[in-house]
């Protein structure tokens, strides 16, 4: 763990056990996000579901990709994953992303995937009000992944007809924003 990391981020009137537990919640629904949205994709099939198959696999490797860059900080501030993943899974901050009852229904399966970005906008948006002016390095990150989640939510809403957003795909480039904390 970092000594001079976890006294600056007290220091600065951060509540260091909350922040933990946010980022141990957000890590495990980042985590089972990955997995969740592995079975949604798996299931993406004929002439709807194909179009959106490669967007839904954009977003499941960031979500892995956010797990990653979580789990340094984590433990940088004193904290710790827990050891069994039934308890990890239960943390999660935002609700499984189950296949819906239809599975053969694109629209539906659209439904669960933007549901679970619009959850972690959410958890990473308190994350950043949390740590704004105060753990630059935290903040760094969960704005970086935040951007990222809406990326994703943009990309899942447009295919819902929610209204245009003007975020793009992104080709051969996963990560742009959290990027810089898996090197």
């Amino acid at each position: 763990m970092a000594e001079v990391a976890i006294k600056m981020v007290k220091r600065s009137g951060v509540d260091l056990e909350k922040l933990l537990e946010l980022l141990i919640k957000n890590a495990s629904a980042e985590l089972t996000t990955y997995y969740y949205y592995t079975i949604l994709r798996a299931n993406l099939i004929g002439l709807e579901g194909e179009g959106i198959k490669e967007i839904a696999e954009a977003a499941r490797i960031e979500d892995r990709n956010h797990f990653e860059a979580l789990m340094p900080r984590i433990y940088e501030l004193g904290g710790a994953l827990p050891n069994c993943m039934k308890e990890f899974h239960d943390l999660s901050a935002c609700p499984p992303a189950n296949l819906p009852k239809n599975p053969e229904n694109a629209k539906e399966i659209l439904k669960v995937l933007v549901d679970a970005e619009r959850c972690a906008v959410e958890g990473y948006t308190e994350i950043c009000d949390m740590t704004a002016g105060k753990d630059h390095r935290t903040y760094d990150l969960a704005l970086a992944i935040l951007n990222e989640e809406i990326e994703h939510e943009s990309w899942f809403s447009e295919f819902l007809g929610e209204g245009p957003s003007g975020h793009f795909l992104r080709r051969g480039d996963t990560s742009p924003f959290v990027g810089k904390f898996l090197k």
